[in-house]
């Protein structure tokens, strides 16, 4: 089933249902599950491991089909990061750059020059030549999004593209994330276990719960920018969240 996006609406997602398996045994990782995201707008999807954020994701950009239910982006353009920054490490930073740049039809011609533009914006710029393991865990992530802008997507899917880096890492990263989703208006769904990076970086934060995977709570976060992550306002809303995601059930889900 599809449906028309309206308008000003970046992601729309109604009634989606995905199983996994058949008969007895099989597994309902999301079940219902309805969202809005408007064009331009930052959410975090906040919850326990099995409560379908990642098949969400996975979902929304076209690597799965819902088993019931609809999802919609509208047309646009969707691009992926994942906790690791899944670099060709045969490739140079440039050259992982380049390679998606060539898989959206950019001409040759034009390659190097959006390389170092990309480069640029995700403050790599002069970096284009070092292969991955040359740079640091925040660096190939730093190409890793750049990666993903390479495809002029509209829409970011972000599956805890910050979790296995230290929190001076992280919290540079958050600060980079943040400019570069305003300066280039971009629709975001962020997946996190973190609490406080929800609230750090989201316009909403929607807490979601397993067994089979839904809504708990959406609600906005009506902090002024910029934020810091240990600012006592994101630290009382972080707190208010964290008591709602402990005391959801502790059954299994998917």
């Amino acid at each position: 089933m599809t449906t028309l996006v309206a308008q000003g609406t970046g992601v729309r997602v109604q009634g989606i249902v995905k199983t996994f398996g058949r008969g007895p045994g099989h597994t309902v990782a999301l079940g219902g599950l309805d969202l809005d995201v408007p064009v331009g707008q930052f959410i975090c999807l906040l919850g326990r491991s099995g409560c379908g954020k990642s098949t969400l994701l996975n979902l929304l950009a076209g690597l799965d089909e819902p088993t019931a239910g609809s999802v919609d982006v509208g047309g646009r353009r969707v691009a992926m990061m994942f906790q690791d920054a899944t670099l060709f490490p045969w490739l140079t930073a440039g050259g992982n750059i380049a390679l998606a740049l060539k898989l959206a039809d950019v001409p040759k011609t034009e390659r190097s020059s959006r390389v170092a533009e990309l480069l640029e914006l995700v403050h790599l710029g002069g970096l284009e030549h070092k292969r991955p393991h040359e740079l640091s865990g925040g660096m190939r992530q730093r190409v890793a999004l750049a990666r993903a802008l390479a495809q002029d997507a509209s829409v970011l899917l972000m599956d805890e593209p910050f979790g296995a880096l230290d929190a001076m890492t992280r919290d540079v990263l958050h600060d980079e994330i943040e400019r570069i989703w305003r300066e280039r208006n971009l629709t975001v769904l962020f997946v996190t276990h973190n609490v406080r990076e929800a609230v750090r970086l989201g316009d909403r934060v929607v807490l979601m719960k397993p067994a089979p995977g839904r809504v708990d709570i959406d609600i906005d976060v009506d902090i002024v920018r910029p934020r810091r992550i240990d600012s006592p306002e994101v630290s009382e809303r972080a707190r208010w969240l964290t008591d709602r995601l402990q005391a959801q059930p502790r059954e299994g889900g998917a």
